[in-house]
């Protein structure tokens, strides 16, 4: 069976500098509860990796306004004007990453890939400082894996043993980033005993914690 612990406990193991992946795509099937314990606990430096960073008010938005995070690696901050305002001030370290880009980096590095080749971003200042090359007459930027230290999912109901499945669109990146970090906190909507193994989306081997929402 996994740990079971309190969201003050998960977030505690959490140290100034620490690299965290975020689920969610704006509000949908983010880690709240988990999110709120690392505001309140005011750690620092972090290095966030997320779809987004919502809203000021929000979930991930919270973060960026309390100033916690120093570098950010994201698809998407149109819906929250204070991660444009630190990052044209210099504050915020931004590297905008497309969205498929994205989740193909972090799947590579759950899977143990050396990197992806994409086309997007040929020919734009995304390829800048890139290394690039050519498949079947065709131009590819490599892209680096990424992953984090520990990874902030959310998940629709999971089970004694960290099995996690979900409700509609709320896996998005949570599915990705339970197998790219070296530890893995879950934020459990509903706590059951045993899920039916046809609802299994993240299998228990991925998760280290989990912390029942508030």
């Amino acid at each position: 069976m996994k740990s079971k612990i309190s969201a003050k406990e998960a977030i505690n193991l959490i140290k100034d500098g620490a690299t965290i992946m975020v689920g969610g795509f704006l509000s949908c099937g983010a880690p709240s509860t988990l999110i709120d314990e690392l505001v309140n606990s005011k750690t620092s430096n972090l290095t966030m990796i997320s779809n987004d960073t919502t809203y000021p008010d929000a979930d991930k938005g919270k973060l960026i306004v309390n100033k916690q995070i120093k570098k950010l690696i994201t698809s998407h901050i149109g819906t929250n004007p204070e991660t444009g305002k630190q990052m044209h001030t210099g504050e915020l370290d931004v590297e905008l990453v497309p969205m498929g880009t994205l989740i193909e980096r972090i799947r590579a590095k759950g899977t143990g890939l050396g990197g992806i080749l994409t086309p997007t971003g040929v020919g734009t200042v995304i390829e800048e400082n890139k290394q690039t090359m050519e498949v079947d007459g065709k131009k590819f930027i490599f892209e680096k894996p990424i992953g984090a230290d520990f990874a902030l999912i959310y998940g629709s109901k999971v089970d004694k043993f960290g099995n996690v499945s979900y409700y509609g669109t709320t896996r998005n990146l949570n599915t990705i980033m339970a197998t790219a970090a070296d530890t893995v906190i879950v934020e459990a909507e509903e706590f059951v005993d045993c899920l039916d193994p046809n609802e299994v989306v993240i299998p228990g081997l991925f998760i280290d914690y989990i912390v029942v929402k508030e």
